[in-house]
């Protein structure tokens, strides 16, 4: 992964809590766009493991919304996301390079997020 800083101030806000209502805080300040699918993923995540009778999907929903938080956090990180995304997704030219250095931004994320 290349290094990404997030200039003199450092990432846009603090790493949240891995809780529902703190991960709904922080998406709502760095991408309240997102905010329907989170509630919707939230929502479908308490279903599940209320008819499964199991804390997965809530789990699930708490590792992806954290992992998001800390990528979304640092915008250059973000923004070189989504450019990688996109090289993969258009399928112009080799995506070996592009995919090995999503999954560094997700394991670095996942490790910033404690999981």
């Amino acid at each position: 992964m290349s290094a990404q800083t997030d200039g003199p101030y450092g990432p846009l806000i603090p790493m949240p809590e891995l809780t529902p209502d703190a991960l709904r805080a922080a998406v709502t300040r760095i991408a309240p766009s997102r905010i329907p699918a989170l509630t919707q993923h939230l929502f479908e995540a308490t279903t599940n493991a209320q008819q499964m009778q199991s804390l997965a999907p809530l789990r699930a929903f708490v590792h992806s919304w954290a992992v998001f938080v800390a990528i979304e956090r640092h915008p250059q990180q973000a923004a070189r996301l989504r450019e990688l995304e996109a090289v993969v997704d258009a399928g112009e030219q080799d995506p070996v390079a592009a995919i090995a250095e999503i999954r560094a931004i997700r394991e670095a994320a996942e490790a910033e997020a404690g999981l």
